[in-house]
């Protein structure tokens, strides 16, 4: 388990991010581009090492009903991982008419690339042609399903 330190060590390293001091020693951290209302991404970090990312625009954690999930035993890697996909999740989205082409990694530091070409979205791995789609949404949702985020 990272310390509560540790946490805000790798927190800060965010810069999009707004620290907030709260009461009980208790820590929120603000993303004030957000398109949604939610600007809290992590909420009272505790210096007992207990806390809360928002992920309710997530898939693939268990949320409470306000769309929280507990960080408290997070390794260093799950913390950044969900904070930048919250941050993500939150932030303007491209408009895929407008996108060419996109990069997209995996947890083994993988890449692959979503490129529109005509009408149609291809995914590459290397210079392979790993996939065809009709629209950008199905090529994202195998990449997702793949296990891959986008990369920035």
């Amino acid at each position: 388990m990272l310390t509560f330190e540790e946490k805000i060590d790798i927190l800060d390293s965010f810069p999009e991010l707004t620290k907030k001091e709260v009461s009980l020693g208790r820590v929120n951290y603000h993303y004030e581009e957000s398109v949604i209302d939610k600007k809290n991404v992590v909420y009272h970090l505790h210096p007992n090492g207990n806390g809360f990312v928002y992920a309710g625009q997530l898939k693939g954690y268990q949320t409470d009903d306000k769309g929280m999930v507990n960080i408290r035993n997070y390794s260093e890697s799950e913390l950044r991982s969900i904070v930048y996909e919250a941050i993500e999740s939150l932030s303007p989205q491209e408009d895929p008419e407008e996108l060419t082409m996109e990069e997209w990694v995996n947890f083994n530091d993988q890449t692959l690339v979503v490129m529109k070409e005509g009408e149609l979205w291809n995914v590459y791995a290397g210079l392979d042609l790993d996939g065809t789609f009709n629209s950008y949404p199905e090529a994202t949702d195998f990449l997702e399903k793949e296990g891959f985020t986008r990369a920035y």
